[in-house]
């Protein structure tokens, strides 16, 4: 594709990051890693932060730390990645999904309030809350933490489009309204290790789980274990584990493109407004940016309107793809897959969702993204409406 909707960035400090480690004692498990951790830290303002071979392991490790199970709910945006929700079904948990906002297309929390009333009667209220930030975007954090106190649910935070973005003038990521806050490194989002993901929390014993977690269940610490050591090379696995590490190679990467980050999230926002002044004449809808918070713009949709087009939704999608333009759908509703129809879950219930997947469409946005570039994307668009 000519011009893909996501692109990663990489550099030569990036590349000499990675060879020093190559170079070093370390290749997985060493000094890199925790100095990742750390930095992301410090930059959300977190106390700890977790980091694994996706976000999707991060997502899987916040539930168990959260003690989801079977009997238990989860519910989701759904207007996600399937990850989302997934993660419930690895613990044994069941799944079900809120409607989405109108206008941010994040998880609604008038409709989540709606649904949070009629489980209390059926006795069906979820244990964990994965809150989406979808774009980059965050979710309304404050009244969804409301609704957590008043029904005792937990709150994650899927932010793994949201990093480097504000929410009430804090870093996304400092978890002041809610449990665990998930970050990925996935080549196209805001910075990458190739693959990889974060958890972040401030309490200090979900940290210790998910820490434990990742690496098999395995222990050093003479204080975890259940009797004391043979001797120095001893160590115990006290609990059912994972492989699910971060690589020294991986944290170096996300080290050396962290200090980018910034003016990654700030080029993003460049674009966005490009993207604004010129479609703003056009027969569709331009993402809606809420004043409580600062998108890291992971990603750009646009809402058509059917009625003005002579095209469909889907036609012009085609039209943009023949163009070279490397549009795509962020997302396919999570109930519409297979797997989750199994349920029985009906379309009706979510009918912002529903409009929604019926006109979005993910134009390219990146932060190597060139000017002339972008102009093509809208000339192809015009000619596609």
């Amino acid at each position: 594709m000519a011009i893909p909707y996501g692109r990663q960035d990489v550099t030569q400090s990036d590349i000499d990051a990675i060879v020093n480690v190559l170079h070093s004692d370390f290749l997985t498990q060493g000094p890199a890693v925790s100095r990742f951790e750390k930095k992301v830290a410090e930059y959300c303002n977190a106390t700890h932060a977790i980091a694994v071979n996706s976000a999707t392991s991060a997502l899987h490790l916040a539930c168990l730390a959260l003690g989801l199970g079977p009997e238990d709910w989860l519910w989701t945006s759904a207007i996600t990645f399937v990850a989302s929700a997934n993660c419930g079904l690895y613990c044994g948990a069941q799944v079900d999904f809120v409607d989405i906002d109108s206008k941010t297309y994040n998880i609604s929390p008038q409709a989540l309030e709606k649904k949070l009333i009629q489980a209390e009667k059926e006795k069906k209220l979820p244990k964990v809350v994965v809150a989406v930030h979808l774009c980059g975007q965050s979710a309304d954090m404050k009244s969804i933490h409301i609704l957590a106190r008043k029904y005792n649910f937990k709150i994650i935070e899927d932010a793994s489009h949201a990093i480097g973005g504000k929410y009430l003038n804090k870093p996304i990521g400092n978890c002041e309204y809610s449990d665990i806050t998930i970050f990925s490194f996935h080549p196209v989002k805001i910075i990458t290790t190739g693959e990889g993901g974060m958890a972040l929390t401030n309490n200090t014993k979900f940290a210790e789980r998910m820490s434990l977690l990742r690496s098999h269940g395995i222990t050093r610490d003479n204080n975890q274990m259940t009797h004391s050591p043979d001797g120095q090379w001893y160590y115990q696995q006290i609990d059912l584990g994972f492989n699910y590490r971060m690589t020294d190679i991986q944290a170096a990467l996300g080290i050396s493109q962290l200090d980018r980050l910034d003016s990654y999230v700030s080029r993003r926002h460049e674009l966005a407004n490009r993207y604004n002044d010129f479609l703003s004449d056009f027969p569709l809808m331009i993402p809606h940016q809420g004043t409580d918070g600062y998108s890291a713009f992971h990603l750009y949709v646009i809402r058509l309107n059917n009625h003005n087009n002579r095209n469909s939704h889907k036609k012009v999608f085609e039209l943009l793809l023949n163009k070279g333009i490397g549009v795509n759908l962020h997302y396919i509703p999570v109930y519409r897959h297979p797997y989750y129809q199994k349920n029985g879950f009906d379309f009706n219930d979510f009918p912002e969702s529903e409009s929604y997947y019926s006109e979005a469409i993910t134009l390219p946005l990146y932060p190597t993204m060139l000017n002339k570039e972008q102009d093509s994307v809208i000339k192809a668009l015009n000619e596609s409406l």
